[in-house]
């Protein structure tokens, strides 16, 4: 099954779909134009039904097939917020708004993603139903759970779930994904360190909290070195700190915050408890007190084995065994779709942006040679997954 004619005839409009995205740029839940094209779009290609709203600002198409007897029901996803970050591309359609950009591709998930709609709305060579899935707030505001959570799924009748990502560094025309955790849960974290203020000519009047706070950044790294096993991944960063005035203050707080990263549910629930532990205990140690906020972010995002073994085939007839990894390396990376593969069975798979700059990067831009093939593994995952006979 190599990419689908009908999909290539029409490229040049996906990307210029893509294009409008990644010039208009909206973050979180205010996706409010995106949301407005993907609806407008989807109504035009005669989708049967188009619910909007759903999760705040998500809209979900429905496509049935040419036959419905199978009663199956397969959701595909995709993301349509941008970032934060001001473009350094100077591409001619650069974000017209200072200060974001789509610099993690989802202009193109979500251009691929109604591609394949206007393809599988236009043949509907399947024997089933297809939701297709549009999600805002990606980028840290867990919209995945919101659609879910308003009961998407249920509403729908969705039995199983995919997701798919660029992934620069890649190919063009391969693909990557595999069983069990690929992308890790990502949680946060912020740590008070209360100790005793004074003049810092005496520092035997306070319990310094730079040094307490000094001390358990330091102690935090033994989680991942001598508490999780080898075999497993883990990483606890700290990435902010922040305390003190003036040179001749030993302040009263400190305040620390970062990130923990786990592909294990286990593990992650383990460095959760000793960082909590480890930070309580070092201060108490030094006369100081730590205020722990421990905030559980996206879960891990598990691959289920079928639905894994399934898109890896699907994959394989598109561009052949050697292009597809099925044993990819994991990404310590969050994402949201963590929660619609909770909710249901599902696969998310990597596809090549090429070499590219990477993710959240001020230069980075989606790779639109890949469009033809975004689009068509949507198709023929359909197809393959509901076939017409």
């Amino acid at each position: 099954m190599p990419i689908i004619n009908r999909i290539a005839e029409f490229h040049d409009e996906i990307t210029a779909w893509r294009r409008d995205f990644h010039e208009h740029p909206e973050l979180l839940y205010d996706v409010h134009r995106t949301a407005g094209k993907v609806e407008e779009l989807l109504k035009s290609f005669g989708c049967d039904e188009v619910v909007s709203g759903i999760g705040k600002t998500g809209v979900v198409g429905i496509i049935k097939g040419n036959k419905d007897s199978s009663g199956k029901v397969i959701g595909l996803r995709a993301d349509m917020d941008a970032l934060p970050i001001h473009e350094q591309t100077d591409k001619p359609y650069a974000s017209k708004t200072p200060g974001k950009m789509h610099a993690c591709g989802h202009d193109g998930h979500t251009a691929m993603l109604l591609g394949a709609a206007k393809y599988l709305a236009e043949t509907r060579n399947f024997d089933g139903t297809v939701a297709v899935i549009f999600q805002p707030a990606e980028e840290g505001g867990a919209g995945g759970k919101a659609m879910v959570d308003d009961g998407m799924m249920d509403r729908f009748g969705i039995q199983e779930v995919f997701g798919m990502h660029n992934f620069p560094g890649i190919p063009v025309g391969e693909f990557a994904i595999r069983e069990g955790g690929i992308m890790a849960a990502a949680d946060m974290w912020n740590i008070k360190v209360v100790g005793v203020d004074s003049h810092a000519a005496m520092p035997h009047k306070s319990v310094d909290p730079i040094v307490v706070a000094s001390h358990i950044i330091l102690a935090l790294q033994s989680i991942v070195a001598r508490n999780v096993d080898p075999v497993q991944s883990a990483v606890v960063s700290t990435t902010i700190i922040n305390g003190g005035s003036a040179h001749n203050i030993i302040p009263m707080n400190v305040e620390l915050a970062g990130t923990v990263r786990a592909l294990d549910p286990d593990v992650r629930l383990q460095v959760k408890q000793r960082l909590i532990s480890i930070a309580e205990t070092v201060a108490a140690g030094f006369g100081a007190k730590a205020e722990v906020d421990y905030r559980d972010g996206y879960p891990v995002t598990m691959n289920a084995a079928d639905q894994t073994a399934f898109a890896t085939e699907v994959a394989k007839k598109l561009v052949g065994d050697e292009r597809v990894d099925g044993n990819t390396e994991p990404s310590l990376g969050g994402e949201d779709f963590s929660f619609m593969s909770n909710a249901r069975p599902g696969a998310f798979i990597f596809v090549g942006n090429g070499d590219t700059a990477g993710l959240h990067q001020d230069q980075y831009d989606f790779n639109d040679e890949i469009i033809p093939y975004g689009c068509s593994y949507w198709a023929q995952l359909v197809e393959t997954a509901m076939p017409n006979s």
